[in-house]
C-alpha cells in the first residue's frame, strides 16, 4: 500500500514560506527579554512580531516599541495583544524595507530564519542602532560568534565596530510548528567607540578581505599576497599566529593586532599603502 499522502494547507505553506516558528515556552520569552534587556527610555523595532508573544513583556519595559508582521494570519491577534498599549505600534509591512530611525533604537525578534542575513544586514548598516537581540538558528548565531572555535569573514569585519556574542540557546520544543534544529539568542552590539579611527577602517576591511581571499590554504600565504613576506611572518609571531594557521581560527583581536603591526604606528592615516 502506498504511504498516506498528508494534505497541506494554505496555513501550512504560509508557515513554510514565511519561515515561522512561534515561540510556545515562556520560559524562552522571557530568556529572550533578559538577553534584550530593554529600559523605559529604548526605542525598540521588533522583527517578526508574530501573535505578541514576545511583545507585550518588551513593550512593559521599554519606551516605545513598534511592532514588525506582515503575516494577515496573525495581524488580528498581534492587534488584539497591543490594544492596551498606546507606545506600541503595530505596523504590517515588511522590516526589511523599512527606514531606519533617526534617533537611537535598538531591534529585538524571533526572527524568520530564512531571512537572518538580510536582517542582520539590515541592522549592521543602520546609523542609530544600538543593539540588536536575535532568536536565530542555533548554528548561525554560533557561526557568528566564534562559538564553534571559528571566526567568520562577516564577524570579523564588522568587529571594530561591533560586539558579537552568543546569549543563549532555546530548544526546538519551544517553538510552535517544532522546527529541524534548536534557536540561538545573538546579541549584537555597536560599540561607544570604535576600536579603530574611522580613517583606518577602510583599510581594516581590504586587509581581513585580503586575508579571507583563500589563497595558499593559510592566512599568511593570502596576506603575503599584497604584504612584503618579512613584515607578514613579523606581524604574525607579533600576534602569536602560526604560520600555517587557518583564516576561521585567528581571533577578532589578532586581527587589530596583525592591522595595527602591517599599516605602521598610526593606522588612522588617510590613504595608507600596504606595507608602508
Amino acid at each position: 500500500m502506498a504511504p498516506r499522502r498528508i494534505r497541506t494547507t494554505a496555513r501550512d505553506r504560509s508557515r513554510r514560506v514565511l519561515s515561522q516558528n512561534f515561540l510556545a515556552d515562556p520560559a524562552a520569552v522571557a530568556r529572550m527579554v533578559r538577553a534584550a534587556r530593554p529600559d523605559r527610555h529604548d526605542l525598540l523595532l521588533e522583527v517578526g512580531a508574530g501573535r505578541g508573544q514576545l511583545t507585550r513583556p518588551l513593550a512593559t519595559r521599554c519606551g516605545r516599541l513598534v511592532a514588525y508582521e506582515v503575516d494577515p494570519a496573525v495581524l488580528p491577534e498581534l492587534a488584539a495583544a497591543c490594544a492596551d498599549l498606546p507606545h506600541v505600534r503595530v505596523r504590517a509591512t515588511d522590516f526589511l524595507a523599512a527606514v531606519p530611525p533617526d534617533e537611537p533604537f535598538a531591534v529585538v525578534g524571533n526572527i524568520p530564519w530564512s531571512l537572518t542575513a538580510a536582517v542582520v544586514r539590515w541592522c549592521l548598516a543602520a546609523p542609530g542602532l544600538r543593539s540588536a537581540t536575535l532568536l536565530t538558528q542555533l548554528d548561525y548565531a554560533r557561526k557568528r560568534t566564534g562559538d564553534h572555535g571559528r571566526w567568520s569573514r562577516l564577524t570579523v569585519l564588522t568587529w571594530p565596530e561591533h560586539h558579537w556574542r552568543l546569549a543563549g540557546r532555546v530548544p526546538r520544543g519551544a517553538f510552535r510548528p517544532v522546527p529541524a534544529a534548536d534557536g540561538g539568542i545573538l546579541r549584537l552590539d555597536r560599540r561607544p567607540e570604535p576600536l579603530l579611527p574611522a580613517a583606518a577602517l577602510p583599510a581594516y576591511r581590504r586587509l581581513v578581505e585580503l586575508g579571507f581571499g583563500g589563497v595558499g590554504g593559510s592566512l599568511a600565504a593570502s596576506l603575503r599576497t599584497g604584504y612584503p613576506r618579512r613584515r607578514v611572518d613579523g606581524a604574525l609571531r607579533a600576534a602569536r599566529i602560526a604560520p600555517d594557521a587557518p583564516v576561521g581560527l585567528v581571533w577578532p583581536e589578532q586581527w587589530l593586532v596583525l592591522f595595527r603591526l602591517l599599516h605602521a604606528v598610526d593606522p588612522g592615516r588617510a590613504g595608507l599603502r600596504p606595507g608602508c
